[in-house]
């Protein structure tokens, strides 16, 4: 185990080597400047910001600077957003919001979902499976900000007198309600249908088949014994989703304008704000390889069959 957690951990690091070169390459190609705005100041003025900032260097150079400044725990500070605010600053003081957020929405998407799904195997060929398998199929198409758009109308008071929660996060626990269901409508579904899916194809196991012929009830298999099994394609797409929905959900923390990390990565690209779009894309990455590992952790725990150190899934 300790040899498997080693070997990830070394590929860690390779894989954010790789994502920071990619994101400072691809972010110094796009045509344009910080400074550039409605009021674009003298080409003198310009000039100096880029030598203070050091963006007057070669690319590869720059980058250099940036990996040694990393390795010292430094990642720099805004350049426009928060100026001379340290980006490690904004990022612990904006993440708390975003991850309250996602894990309310990452909660009730599994709450619901693996049980939906359940259900969903459990009724197979029912008109409970179909309708489930519908609202499923409708919420994994629709896109978060349709959702959300969607959820403002109806019970913010779009229509007339059936006002129930704010159009706007301020705070309160009624401001958390629609980002929450609104981020987590697409992770429940998508839960619930690959749920389904593994749960028939559990079900159709000889252990199944051996637990049916002893003579347990139906629900016990199901939701006992096939279940356990069928958790392993759900926590693979936990992992990397819970990740992403921790860091924010972009779309919908600007709809609501929730001060969040998702909401200020988009800002921090439109404003060209180097050092926050690198640090915010390295904490994201180093987020999501975090919980990859932990979910090939987790497989030990649902199966003891699987043998990591050996490499197997």
């Amino acid at each position: 185990m300790a040899k498997y957690i080693l070997k990830r951990v070394l590929m860690a690091v390779i894989t954010l080597f790789i994502v920071i070169c990619l994101t400072f390459f691809l972010m110094n190609a796009v045509p344009g400047s910080p400074w550039l705005s409605e009021k674009t100041p003298t080409q003198a003025t310009i000039d100096a910001l880029n030598a203070k900032y050091g963006l007057d260097k070669p690319v590869i150079v720059q980058l250099g600077l940036y990996l040694e400044d990393i390795l010292h725990g430094d990642f720099r500070t805004s350049l426009k957003m928060q100026k001379d605010r340290p980006v490690l600053d904004i990022i612990t003081s904006m993440f708390p919001i975003s991850a309250r957020i996602g894990i309310i929405a990452i909660l009730w998407a599994i709450l619901v979902g693996v049980p939906l799904g359940c259900l969903a195997a459990y009724k197979r060929g029912t008109w409970v499976d179909s309708l489930l398998r519908v609202i499923c199929t409708i919420g994994i198409s629709m896109p978060g900000f349709v959702v959300a758009t969607i959820l403002l109308h109806l019970l913010t008071g779009g229509i007339e007198g059936f006002k129930l929660f704010p159009t706007t996060f301020d705070g309160s626990w009624q401001s958390y309600v629609l980002p929450c269901a609104a981020l987590g409508f697409y992770p429940m579904c998508y839960l619930s249908r690959q749920t389904r899916t593994a749960m028939l194809d559990s079900i159709n196991q000889e252990y199944i088949k051996t637990a049916r012929a002893k003579g347990l009830k139906n629900k016990k298999i199901i939701f006992k014994h096939a279940l356990r099994n069928a958790l392993i394609p759900v926590i693979t797409y936990l992992g990397p989703q819970i990740a992403f929905t921790l860091c924010g959900g972009f779309v919908v923390e600007k709809v609501f304008s929730i001060p969040g990390l998702g909401r200020y990565f988009v800002m921090s690209i439109q404003a060209r704000d180097y050092p926050i779009i690198m640090g915010t894309t390295i904490f994201l990455a180093a987020f999501i390889i975090i919980m990859n590992l932990v979910v090939d952790l987790l497989y030990k725990l649902v199966d003891p069959r699987i043998n990591l150190s050996k490499g197997g899934n």
